[in-house]
């Protein structure tokens, strides 16, 4: 996955310094409903809390990507066994 030029949360902290928000979407590329959708999501929390919410939706991912790979390997193991019976 393409890592990101800027986080959310240092985007959240420019925009409540007084950075308007045109002159951010400007600067990095971003829509306004993303910013919406992040402010949304994130405001109020610290920087801990946000990094912890990244590293767990990540090991969410990748359980997922390992049941997804696992249950395609017990189908294929099941047909396997059921041609030879």
């Amino acid at each position: 996955m393409k890592k990101s030029k800027y986080s959310e949360s240092s985007l959240l902290k420019e925009a409540e310094a007084g950075m308007s928000l045109e002159e951010l979407v400007r600067q990095h590329g971003f829509s306004k409903a993303s910013f919406y959708k992040w402010k949304a999501k994130y405001s109020g929390m610290s920087a801990s809390d946000l990094k912890r919410l990244k590293e767990l939706e990540e090991e969410n991912r990748r359980l997922k990507q390992m049941y997804v790979n696992l249950s395609l390997e017990h189908a294929v193991l099941k047909d396997i066994i059921e041609k030879k019976l």
